[in-house]
């Protein structure tokens, strides 16, 4: 018979480990899920696992994928370390892509494009973002309100506003009344890293923001007390460090990478404003960032998983005939695998007699 005990001390190397285990879960409940629905295990495992990376196509597919996963992740690593639990950053990608959305399309009007245009409607997507997630910051330090509920009902007002933006003064007139802008000139999309493919620059981006979080978060002062403001308030108090300042830098760094990803959306894959800009990005990254351990390099490899799984899921659909809710239950058993497996940090296993 086995039974939970409890470690006398938190494992380090199960705390690394217990991801590694959540993601073989996953695959095997993954596996038993294809076999209750009469569809082979080993083909449903392959389009998930195997066909997205078997060429350079699909790895390209993945990187689009993986930009705004990890962009939004680091920013919501950072937050969750400094005790901060933003749940809205899908609302604040919505709000980067149409500020940034917007920005380029009054510039397309008398612009043919270049880098400082891009530069411009990025910038504009990050401080749309920022702005949204300041309206957050704001509540909560003035009037204390709760940040997971407040960042939360805003995602709705954030795709209310979208809605409306693209059945009205954004729609494009020639568009036969589809909810979508213009289409960007050339110009303004983001520049293509593999010919032929639609790898864009937004992975570089990404890339470059959780290598700067590493820096912030390990290298700097403030990094490190944006840390002990979230890991132990007293003593954060008691050294002086200032609980507004963490909460303001880690919600403003958080609001600018998603409004990042937002934009980097429109100029990139998409090239044009949408309703469907994101197909929940922003709650995906929640998982990405627990998975990742919270730590800005972490976030690379289980964005990469979390990218496998919408591009499986989307595989899934066309060569195996599953619902479009085949991507989301994968999210799910992942984050139910990783809190079943992030038991075995304080407990481990013995056989009783």
């Amino acid at each position: 018979m086995l039974k939970l005990e409890v470690r006398t001390s938190p494992s380090v190397a199960m705390s690394w480990l217990a991801p590694v285990f959540a993601v073989l879960l996953t695959v095997a409940c993954g596996a038993l899920l294809f076999l209750f629905l009469g569809k082979s295990p080993i083909d449903g495992l392959a389009a998930f696992f195997w066909e997205p990376i078997s060429n350079l196509q699909g790895w390209t597919e993945v990187g689009v994928k993986v930009a705004p996963l990890l962009l939004i992740a680091v920013g919501l690593a950072i937050c969750f370390r400094a005790n901060v639990f933003n749940i809205g950053a899908e609302g604040q990608l919505v709000l980067g892509a149409i500020a940034g959305s917007w920005v380029a399309l009054h510039l397309n009007e008398s612009s043919q494009g270049g880098a400082l245009m891009i530069a411009l409607s990025l910038g504009a997507g990050m401080l749309g973002g920022m702005l949204w997630a300041a309206i957050t910051a704001l509540l909560r330090d003035r009037f204390n309100t709760n940040e997971i509920l407040v960042s939360l009902m805003l995602v709705y007002v954030a795709q209310l506003l979208l809605s409306y933006l693209v059945h009205g003064i954004l729609m494009d007139p020639e568009g036969a009344n589809f909810p979508q802008s213009k289409l960007l000139d050339d110009g303004f999309l983001l520049p293509i890293l593999v010919s032929g493919t639609r790898l864009h620059l937004g992975i570089v981006l990404a890339a470059l923001a959780s290598g700067l979080a590493w820096l912030f978060l390990s290298r700097s002062f403030s990094g490190f007390k944006l840390q002990v403001g979230g890991m132990a308030p007293l003593a954060a108090r008691y050294a002086g460090f200032s609980s507004r300042k963490s909460l303001w830098t880690s919600m403003m760094i958080c609001g600018a990478l998603a409004g990042l990803a937002g934009v980097c959306e429109v100029l990139g894959p998409i090239g044009q404003l949408t309703p469907s800009v994101s197909p929940g990005y922003g709650f995906a990254a929640i998982i990405v960032a627990y998975v990742g351990r919270l730590h800005p390099i972490g976030v690379v490899f289980s964005s990469f998983i979390m990218a496998l799984f919408y591009i499986g899921g989307e595989l899934a659909q066309s060569r195996l005939g599953l619902p479009n809710a085949i991507t989301g239950v994968f999210q799910g058993m992942l984050l139910f695998a990783l809190l079943a497996c992030d038991v075995l940090i304080h407990y481990r296993i013995r056989r009783s007699k």
